[in-house]
């Protein structure tokens, strides 16, 4: 009797451990699931953490430049600030690269703020062989601004590049059509004049040159509408 009680009893024991021993292994590894699940959403909220930073950051202010970054990579994070506002405080948190062309899109930068003399400043650093390189981005970034019909914007930009390329017949073009169309009538026929020196292709844009011309040499012109930009 005894003999059988002690074998139903360390029968028991033997399943009361199984059964305790099966409860710490779920018990441990729940503990794991939870303390890996913690760890992983730490991360998400510290990424996201993160990502919104940068987004906040990014959206208000420009990041300051790199070594080694393109100008047009510059170019493009900083264009919004060109304005006569923003781009004083652009020149303090960030600089273009040490390049031609970061020269020519920093100069293109305070172009289209109104800024010319600050424009002609940077140019004028550069050697006389790059001017014309820099010069010929400013041309590039005013020229959008041109066909836009913004003269009075357009019409100091296309100066500033006539100044260093003289024989740029687009700037020529776009210089004499903006004075004109602002009653600067001296500037717009001297400057249209040279373009159809330069330029003899027989297309919208010389006609547009002639028939302004003309309507500066006559006294007798009232038309003062722009001609239709050729396509």
């Amino acid at each position: 009797m005894i003999v059988t009680q002690r074998a139903v009893t360390d029968k028991y024991a033997g399943r009361q451990h199984s059964v305790m021993t099966r409860a710490y292994y779920l018990f441990g590894w729940g503990f794991v699931a939870i303390c890996t699940a913690l760890v992983l959403g730490a991360r998400s909220n510290v990424s996201r953490a993160v990502v919104s930073n940068a987004t906040r950051s990014t959206s208000h202010t420009p990041a300051a430049a790199t070594g080694g970054e393109p100008a047009e990579v510059w170019w493009r994070r900083v264009r919004p600030y060109c304005n006569a506002v923003e781009v004083r405080v652009l020149q303090r948190q960030t600089a273009p690269p040490p390049t031609t062309a970061g020269a020519g899109y920093h100069a293109a930068c305070f172009a289209l703020a109104g800024q010319i003399d600050e424009a002609r400043k940077i140019i004028d650093q550069l050697s006389p062989n790059e001017r014309y390189r820099a010069v010929g981005i400013v041309f590039d970034v005013g020229h959008p601004v041109a066909d836009a019909g913004d003269d009075r914007s357009a019409a100091p930009i296309m100066e500033l590049v006539i100044d260093y390329w003289p024989n740029h017949y687009m700037a020529l073009y776009h210089a004499g059509m903006a004075e004109y169309m602002l009653g600067q009538r001296a500037l717009a026929r001297k400057n249209l004049r040279e373009f159809l020196k330069l330029y003899h292709e027989n297309d919208g844009w010389r006609s547009n040159g002639l028939t302004v011309l003309a309507r500066l040499d006559s006294d007798t012109a009232t038309d003062l509408r722009r001609p239709a930009e050729p396509r």
